[in-house]
């Protein structure tokens, strides 16, 4: 009897372990689609930042930050708030038509905030003198998801060259 009960312990102890294991397989399977997930929805809003921009719509580029966000161009004052960011860009897009394009170096999720770090590269047209120029930047962002849905929180760049 005492054979049967060590034999059944050692059964049950094996099994355990196999639930175990195959648990946290799951959860990192589950983590990293998770992760995927964020990563594509993060790109989404990049993407649509992008579109924003090179549009020169300002309501557009509104509505993809958060409400306190924070804008800390190159060169300009920060905007904090939804109020000071429209003035800073109806600024920028009186004076400028951005055609740019992002690339992704990084992103890291950790929780509701993530962190993206691009490069991007293009022209502006100066539309004071009709000039065209090179454009190229690094860029910083701070996202937030808010209700779901990833917005930028801050956001910095400056010139490359």
């Amino acid at each position: 009897m005492k054979q049967l009960s060590i034999a059944a312990m050692l059964l049950l102890t094996i099994a355990s372990c196999q639930t175990k294991g195959q648990n946290q397989l799951s959860d990192s399977q589950n983590k990293t689609e998770a992760g995927t997930k964020e990563k594509i929805a993060i790109e989404k809003l990049l993407f649509s930042y992008r579109d924003a921009l090179n549009a020169s719509d300002v309501s557009k580029v509104l509505r993809l930050y958060t409400v306190q966000g924070v804008f800390m161009p190159a060169n300009a004052p920060t905007s904090v708030g939804q109020e000071q960011i429209k003035g800073a860009y109806e600024f920028v897009f009186k004076n400028i038509q951005i055609n740019i394009e992002f690339f992704i170096d990084e992103i890291t999720v950790i929780g509701d905030f993530a962190f993206l770090r691009t490069t991007s590269k293009g022209t502006s047209l100066i539309r004071a003198n009709g000039q065209t120029v090179p454009e190229e930047n690094r860029e910083l962002f701070v996202l937030l998801k808010e209700n779901s849905t990833w917005r930028i929180a801050r956001y910095m760049f400056n010139k490359t060259k």
